[in-house]
């Protein structure tokens, strides 16, 4: 096992999460007021949040694998719909970076070129902010009576063969 197989499963599942979430939104058919309603201690609405998430996960991806993602750091998405493309396309380049050598130790330059950091830490990064947000639109959905969908690692497992019951003679 490689180090990219380590962190396939991390990066799949922030991916698999992000989408699961956009999609059971849109399944909801909310309406434009509950997409714009904040909770205490939350980033904004629901669509800014995910539109938070998605566009700061173009941000970190496109420096790390070196690539322009055109919709990134531009004009919030408008829809759930959006959301879902972008972030299709974001699974996609997570892929691309997966499928290619990984040095954590590599630096990136941040914070208009007044710090660097670690590819690594970079990764890590991203995968924390999206749990963090994400926790805080189903956070809302919560407050508007709705049971939000279970995203956790646990379920992507399961959604995924990731994970499985065993047999009788296999657990012992």
């Amino acid at each position: 096992m490689g180090f990219n197989d380590l962190l396939s499963d991390p990066i799949r599942h922030n991916s698999w999460a992000t989408a699961s979430l956009i999609q059971f939104c849109r399944d909801q058919n909310l309406t434009a007021e509950q997409l714009e309603i904040t909770g205490v201690g939350t980033y904004g609405g629901i669509l800014a949040t995910l539109d938070h998430i998605v566009q700061c996960d173009g941000s970190y991806l496109r420096r790390i694998v070196d690539r322009p993602i055109a919709w990134v750091e531009g004009e919030p998405a408008a829809d759930l719909e959006t959301l879902d493309r972008w972030n299709t396309e974001l699974s996609a380049l997570w892929e691309v970076f997966l499928a290619e050598p990984i040095d954590v130790e590599r630096v990136l330059v941040i914070d208009d070129n007044t710090r660097g950091t670690r590819l690594g830490i970079f990764v890590a990064q991203a995968i924390n902010h999206a749990n963090h947000h994400r926790e805080q639109v189903c956070a809302i959905l919560t407050g508007l009576g709705i049971e939000p969908p279970d995203i956790q690692a646990w379920e992507y497992a399961w959604k995924t063969n990731r994970i499985w019951d065993l047999d009788e003679a296999q657990a012992q």
